[in-house]
């Protein structure tokens, strides 16, 4: 203890920060880059989880690259990048509504956060029950209104995918509306007097103040809605287990490795979803690189 008091201050600092990052560091080490590093071993090896492995080099990627069917499943991203651009700008306008006093606004803070909180799994249980044909919520309430029929929200191929694309929406709809949020407070309200002076009206003050202020956020979350949309897993699996064309490509990649016990290719699979998703963020950064 003695020689710790007589370290200088700077040093003192810089062991008590080493000691708090060890732990978490330790962390993401042995759960994070160990397993990774492992998968990308796997991935050139053929091997069903127990029996012997076999080097096979890159026939795995080969294999992965020229299925046809792995190609079409990326098709059902597209539902979820529409999803994405949808809650996003849901996200702005009810962040913008309720930067300023607007009365209940910690009310309507808090139920369109909680979404969030709900566990992946849950949410999926909740929506698989509320698109039920038979019987379900979304249903009930449409015979309610007048409508007649049961519509199959799941089992209809041109509908599943919206459906469940849906639940997206209002699960992160809250999580990016606090983002914008705290952009947008974080704008002095000397400015906001400054442009009510010169007669800017509500339109003006968006455009050319919010909007322009938070942009750094508004690249961040696209960024996290276009990479998103390739990685959905938690609501189709449950939902409908990938069935009637909802299949994404972490559902096949999760089916190969576990259900026909393929785990090189599957191993293969996600390096190159990991390669896809690396490559699109690069992509984003230089279009949205900073002026």
């Amino acid at each position: 203890m003695k020689r710790f008091n007589n370290l200088t201050h700077k040093k003192q600092q810089s062991i008590i920060a080493f000691l708090f990052l060890l732990v978490p560091t330790t962390l993401v080490i042995v759960f994070g880059y160990v397993p990774f590093f492992s998968m990308i071993e796997y991935s050139f090896l053929r091997w069903d989880g127990l029996g012997p492995k076999q080097f096979i080099g890159f026939k795995n990627y080969i294999d992965a690259l020229t299925r046809v069917e792995n190609y079409r499943v990326f098709k059902v991203s597209l539902y979820y990048l529409v999803a994405s651009f949808v809650q996003t700008i849901a996200a702005l306008f009810f962040a913008t509504i309720l930067s300023f006093n607007t009365r209940g606004k910690n009310f309507f803070k808090g139920v369109l956060f909680f979404p969030h909180l709900i566990n992946g799994v849950a949410i999926g249980l909740i929506f698989l029950y509320f698109f039920r044909g038979d019987g379900g919520t979304l249903n009930t309430f449409l015979k309610f209104l007048g409508f007649k029929g049961e519509t199959l929200w799941l089992s209809d191929p041109k509908l599943v995918n919206w459906s469940i694309a849906f639940t997206s929406v209002w699960r992160y709809t809250g999580y990016n509306m606090v983002m914008f949020l705290g952009a947008i407070q974080s704008i002095p309200k000397e400015i906001y007097e400054a442009a009510e002076l010169d007669g800017a009206n509500w339109f003006d003050v968006f455009w050319h103040i919010i909007l322009k202020t938070i942009m750094p956020i508004i690249k961040l979350m696209l960024i996290l809605a276009i990479t998103g949309s390739l990685s959905v897993f938690e609501a189709p699996y449950i939902m409908t287990g990938g069935g009637n064309g909802s299949e994404t490509f972490v559902i096949r990649t999760v089916e190969t490795a576990f259900k026909y016990n393929k785990i090189g290719l599957a191993s293969a699979m996600a390096i190159l979803l990991t390669i896809i998703i690396i490559f699109i963020t690069i992509i984003q950064e230089k279009f949205f690189g900073n002026d």
